[in-house]
């Protein structure tokens, strides 16, 4: 069937790299762009005038992408192959390497950890599995290569991130979901990354007081890893194959905690998506908004959702505090609380199903507060898969940052005759 594409002439580089990695030489049209916030006139004159790429009138060039026989070329179209890059780098100064790996674009512009042999091969103790086993594919687009990446290659990527191998087998786990943390779109997602099971608390992860924020190694550097994957896994480029127009400033580290399990009134998250409570796992979630904090039970999280524009699904981080209030205002079950929200947002094309909302409790029990995203859960993969046999593999003197003091009673201070902080 001829078929006549047309994408605006702001992504004809994108198109047309992306044809020829295929091997599909398509018959691209280019209208002017912006075609968003403009208004009918300029869109008429658009389509009335020239293609700002090619120069030829754009509805005839339409009409000969339809009507005109292919060429040999266009029959026969070369596929253009994906350089890749080398196992090894020829050894140098760490001065150069270091400016190499950031003029190549495969840092987050922050200082990495060189993944050199010997920093690799410690990070590689972290695992019992073959460093040449395969871990998933991955890219940042629908449409370009997926590029394979391997245990040995996701323990570098640890090293750049600064991760000790006590980190390995969350970031292992976080690999085989095969989601970029920063997926092409001119839209700018933010994503979220949660931790359960005994291995948050063996690795130090916070799940308390500052979770999401940057007070934590362990939380730190695991969200900071999948961006890392991402860029050079998923081969993020800006302008190139990332197309985000803003960005996102959560795209550094990502939202990365532990969910704080002992202090939630409810099952565990991933007990929820059909794990055991002593299993490990990671919970993948992705969107674009992330708002303000909100209070209140049911009915808020109903207001919330109709007022801030969440597409279709919605993710609460709620704190342990204003999870009992959810409680006893009577939801004992989370899925329950999804099916009262989702009943209450009436029908329209973006209205979640129950499955589509989400919480998970993270937080200090400072204020009875939640946090709400537009984020859609993803997945949950397990990190024991990853473990070596004889338990995570802690340093002798392991890394940890100063840990929050959590609340230690129902009264959180009130009530006791020094109410002093």
């Amino acid at each position: 069937m001829p078929t006549a594409p047309i994408v605006t002439s702001r992504f004809a580089d994108y198109v047309i790299r992306d044809g020829n990695t295929h091997g599909m030489n398509l018959r691209w049209s280019f209208p002017p762009y912006p075609v968003m916030g403009v208004s009918k006139e300029t869109l008429a004159e658009y389509v009335n005038g020239n293609d700002p790429v090619t120069g030829k009138k754009l509805m005839a060039e339409v009409i000969d992408a339809l009507t005109k026989p292919l060429t040999q070329e266009e029959m026969n179209p070369p596929v253009q192959k994906v350089e890749k890059r080398p196992r090894l780098l020829a050894p140098d100064t760490e001065v150069n390497l270091n400016r190499m790996f950031l003029e190549k674009g495969w840092t987050d512009g922050l200082p990495i950890v060189l993944p050199t042999q010997e920093r690799v091969a410690e990070m590689l103790t972290g695992t019992d599995h073959d460093p040449q086993e395969k871990v998933g594919m991955m890219s940042v687009t629908t449409h370009e290569q997926l590029n394979e990446y391997t245990v040995e290659k996701v323990a570098a990527i640890a090293v750049m991130a600064g991760a000790r191998p006590e980190h390995l087998p969350v970031i292992l786990a976080i690999a085989s979901t095969q989601h970029p943390s920063i997926p092409s779109s001119t839209g700018s997602y933010g994503s979220m990354v949660v931790v359960n099971g005994p291995v948050a608390r063996i690795i130090g992860m916070n799940s308390g007081v500052g979770a999401l924020g940057p007070f934590n190694y362990a939380n730190s550097v695991i969200g900071r890893a999948w961006t890392l994957m991402s860029i050079n896994f998923g081969d993020a480029r800006a302008g190139d194959t990332f197309m985000a127009t803003i960005g996102n400033g959560l795209s550094f580290t990502n939202q990365c905690c532990a969910e704080n399990e002992e202090k939630s009134p409810w099952e565990p998250f991933h007990v929820r998506k059909g794990f055991k409570p002593s299993e490990s796992t990671v919970s993948i979630f992705r969107g674009w908004n992330v708002a303000t904090l909100g209070m209140g039970g049911a009915d808020a999280i109903v207001q919330r959702i109709q007022t801030a524009g969440m597409l279709g699904s919605a993710a609460f981080v709620v704190d342990p505090l204003a999870a009992k209030v959810l409680k006893e205002e009577g939801w004992a079950d989370p899925f329950k609380l999804s099916e009262y929200v989702a009943g209450k947002l009436g029908t329209s094309f973006f209205k979640p199903r129950p499955e589509d909302i989400n919480f998970v409790v993270v937080g200090g029990e400072t204020n009875p507060v939640w946090q709400s995203t537009d984020y859609t859960y993803y997945k949950t993969a397990s990190v024991d898969k990853w473990m070596p046999e004889n338990g995570i593999k802690l340093d002798e003197k392991p890394i940890r940052m100063p840990v929050s003091k959590q609340c230690e009673d129902e009264l959180c201070l009130i009530g006791r005759k020094n109410n002093s902080l």
